[in-house]
């Protein structure tokens, strides 16, 4: 069946702190924010900001510190205060994820780049489909209040 590209891990609504144009590429991302995802460093990401999307890898910050420097041509794209959706994809194969499912760890960060919700996003087998499950916690927990829109 082949191989297919899953989203495995998203950093949602997180601020730059900083940009450095001068940087040889990445983005610097706070470290602790990357573990409670699941992304690791020199790991290829996406991101999107009013718009613009490029495609970059992760270097660790100071855990706890917030930090969020878009480096190199990255740094072009943006400037402090925006904000950031960022992602991670990995390639899964089909028939793999067809018979156990998929399951991808979303963190929502406050406006201090601090974790306010974590939350998974989960595709599960059904015959020869796959349902979406929306949001879970680690425990199977269904979020229903999600704050998916949130105040700019």
């Amino acid at each position: 069946m082949g191989t297919i590209k899953l989203m495995h891990a998203k950093l949602h609504r997180l601020r730059v702190t900083e940009a450095n144009r001068h940087y040889v590429g990445s983005i610097t991302i706070d470290q602790e924010l990357l573990e409670k995802v699941g992304i690791i460093p020199l790991e290829e990401i996406v991101n999107i900001d009013n718009g613009n999307r490029w495609s970059t890898y992760v270097l660790p910050g100071l855990a706890g510190s917030g930090q969020i420097c878009p480096n190199g041509g990255g740094a072009l794209l943006c400037k402090q205060g925006d904000t950031l959706i960022i992602w991670a994809n990995e390639h899964c194969d089909r028939s793999e994820v067809m018979g156990t499912g998929h399951r991808a760890r979303v963190l929502i960060a406050d406006e201090n780049n601090q974790v306010r919700e974590v939350f998974y996003q989960t595709l599960t087998p059904n015959g020869e489909t796959l349902d979406y499950n929306g949001y879970e916690t680690a425990n199977g927990k269904k979020l229903t209040n999600l704050p998916l829109m949130v105040e700019v």
